[in-house]
């Protein structure tokens, strides 16, 4: 049998019809495009979710970690609250209280005639070393209640 083409049919077919058992190269190129663009979107919303983590490491920000945990929080429930409050976290500069602290105690220390790092050890031996007003031990205040109580 003789496939005749039909006669409403137009005697020139366009370039994206293809001959039956041919490659649809139109097909090919759109799911290459499909795939590249999936691949794209996909990239830019991990940078975009990434972007309140990425802040925070770039200026060394003391609440790195905390920011990192809400973004990943906010990648794996899809609440969108946690990636809000890391980007703010990212954005604020929380001030260093601990390392104030420990600049504070080390200045204490040094003043004191302490050794670095030794003020907690160095406070508790000087207590028991040094003998009370009435030269009865570490505090007066054990030796006064004796007397109270006799």
């Amino acid at each position: 049998m003789n496939a005749a083409v039909n006669p409403v049919a137009p005697h020139h077919l366009p370039s994206f019809v293809t001959a039956p058992g041919g490659t649809d190269y139109l097909m090919v190129v759109a799911a290459i495009i499909l795939i590249g663009a999936v691949l794209g979107i996909g990239l830019l919303f991990l940078r975009l979710h990434t972007l309140p983590e990425r802040m925070a490491h770039k200026t060394h920000k003391i609440q790195f970690e905390i920011v990192a945990v809400l973004g990943l929080l906010a990648l794996f429930t899809h609440v969108h609250a946690f990636w809000v409050a890391g980007l703010l976290l990212a954005l604020i500069d929380l001030p260093d209280i601990p390392g104030m602290f420990g600049r504070m105690a080390g200045s204490l220390e040094k003043m004191a005639g302490i050794a670095p790092g030794r003020g907690g050890d160095a406070a508790s031996d000087a207590e028991t070393a040094v003998p009370g007003p009435e030269g009865n031990g570490p505090s007066a205040d054990a030796s006064v209640e004796e007397k109270n109580h006799a």
